[in-house]
């Protein structure tokens, strides 16, 4: 039941700037950590950017001062607020969580991903 979904991508002009949303949705009893992955043809998946319960960041060098990660704990949500894509910020980007679901163990979770095209 516990699910990710995921929002935002598509094709963007170089400079310019999009977000990305991620909600988890479901009977929820907590939630850890939560990350936004990036995969290209050419690599594996790798971690762009993740956020703690409290706050606390993390970012891919190549992404530090243009990206931002965010939390609505709230909500249940995270957002990815990039600024100035180029092209080395293409591919597709997926969301993860560790959550606690309605057996209260934790997991991995994973959204389906969204495409990010950088044109130039």
């Amino acid at each position: 039941q516990v699910e990710l979904v995921q929002s935002g991508g598509g094709l963007v002009q170089a400079g310019g700037s999009s977000r990305l949303s991620c909600l988890a949705s479901g009977v929820i009893n907590d939630i850890g950590v939560m990350a936004w992955y990036r995969q290209t043809p050419g690599s594996t998946r790798a971690l762009v950017a993740s956020i703690s319960p409290t706050g606390n960041t993390d970012y891919q060098e190549s992404v530090k001062g243009r990206f931002t990660i965010s939390r609505n704990s709230a909500e249940k949500q995270i957002y990815l607020e990039m600024n100035n894509l180029q092209r080395a910020d293409a591919g597709v980007c997926t969301c993860y969580a560790w959550i606690r679901g309605p057996l209260f163990s934790y997991g991995d979770y994973w959204g389906l991903g969204t495409q990010v095209t950088v044109a130039s």
